[in-house]
């Protein structure tokens, strides 16, 4: 079935993998020592800021991604005036939100973690640059993608090391984060400077193709606005009942499972989107189909490796790499690991309703998830702190990325179908 995918969708692949796997190994030396040195407070603390401002994200990404990719592929003649509109959409969509968070945080909120936001938000203003990406994932010149996002790792590790061994404070590792977007940006100007010529001199702004994308993302907004929510939600009720101690102690358990291991199987599934998105466009579907159980295959697969690994080896991996205050992220941890396994097949469920425009049930699956993640929260999470965080988005996890799919009668049908 994997026949179905070209040599160039598997180098594709191999160099999104690539990515991942050359952080996962930094990141096994250096985020545990960055866990360690700062503490379960001071890190809960920055996690917290990265949780709510990442609510914003979608503000700030405006859903444009996969739209754009989509649009390229379809019309690759536009190709610059997507990516120039897209940049300036971001932009401006920055710009305002930006000044929105900071007035709020100013004369309402009186913040003692206001310089961890300010620092936070400008990481997102250098990551307008990553429309170039738009134009790499849907060519599937991946291979610069990897140069560059390495690249500017192997310098930010350089750095967190640094900052490690002088044991300097949570707010030179705030920086850190923004400053990685940076180098990327960088980078991918020089390239696509020298190997392919853009004029970035002039880039022009499209009213038509603007309202064209913003209509046609606009759903993902919505779904990516509940997604941010629903992933802070758990962050939220662990500060109000605990403290930032608490939500350091989780967001160790995100970090081994979401940074080190799901994130490739993320890679997959956008390695093989343009592939999935050509396919689709033909008028005989079976390669489509066939491509798609391809990679739900791979992924189940995966999933269940991410879950055995860490129900056998998550308590060693804590006393090895970590402090002893992070000891009760133990079962916290071997329960989360199997949250891979059914986002997987969220993951590849929005890329399909990307490619058949029903983004709408993205929204109505993200509340599902939120009112069973809220309810669970608040009944599992003042009892049992990160364990019941644990706990309560598992199952909410399940409900968005499985049990949704069966509660909806068009989707199950299609699905009882394919089968």
């Amino acid at each position: 079935m994997l026949s179905a995918f070209s040599k160039k969708d598997f180098t594709n692949t191999k160099w999104f993998i690539a990515e991942k796997l050359v952080q996962l190994i930094v990141g096994i030396f250096i985020i545990p020592k960055i866990f360690n040195s700062l503490g379960a407070t001071d890190i809960g603390g920055l996690k917290y800021v990265e949780s709510i401002v990442g609510m914003l994200a979608p503000l700030f990404f405006l859903g444009l991604a996969e739209i754009s990719i989509r649009e390229i592929i379809y019309k690759p003649s536009k190709t610059f005036s997507i990516l120039s509109t897209a940049f300036y959409l971001r932009l401006a969509s920055w710009i305002v939100v930006f000044v929105g968070l900071m007035s709020y945080l100013f004369l309402l909120d009186k913040t003692d973690l206001l310089g961890l936001y300010i620092i936070v938000s400008m990481s997102y203003l250098f990551r307008v640059t990553g429309v170039v990406e738009y134009y790499l994932q849907a060519e599937r010149l991946v291979k610069i993608i990897f140069i560059s996002k390495i690249s500017a790792l192997l310098i930010i590790a350089s750095l967190q090391y640094y900052g490690v061994t002088h044991k300097l404070d949570v707010s030179y590792f705030a920086v850190l984060v923004a400053l990685d977007f940076l180098i990327q940006g960088v980078i991918y100007g020089v390239i696509m400077l020298r190997k392919f010529k853009f004029n970035f001199e002039f880039p022009k702004f499209s009213v038509t193709l603007a309202k064209h994308l913003l209509k046609s993302s606009y759903p993902l907004i919505i779904s990516n606005l509940l997604v941010s929510f629903y992933i802070t939600i758990d962050d939220i009720f662990l500060k109000y009942y605990h403290d930032t101690e608490a939500v350091g102690i989780f967001s160790l358990v995100q970090f081994l499972v979401i940074t080190l291991t799901w994130s490739i199987g993320f890679s997959i599934i956008n390695a093989l989107y343009p592939s999935l998105t050509s396919s689709y466009q033909k008028e005989d579907k079976t390669e489509y189909f066939v491509k798609i159980f391809s990679v739900l295959r791979i992924l189940i697969y995966l999933g269940v490796g991410i879950g055995l690994f860490f129900t056998i080896f998550g308590s060693t991996i804590l006393e090895i790499f970590f402090i002893d205050s992070y000891e009760s992220a133990s079962l916290p941890l071997k329960i989360f690991s199997w949250a891979p396994l059914v986002i997987f097949a969220g993951m590849l469920f929005e890329k399909h309703l990307i490619n058949t425009n029903q983004l709408i049930k993205d929204v109505y699956r993200f509340i599902l998830g939120i009112v069973v993640l809220v309810i669970l929260s608040y009944f599992l999470v003042p009892k049992w702190s990160a364990l019941g965080a644990s706990i309560a988005v598992l199952i909410s996890h399940f409900m968005v990325n499985v049990g949704y799919i069966f509660l909806d009668t068009e989707m199950r049908n299609e699905l009882r179908k394919l089968f």
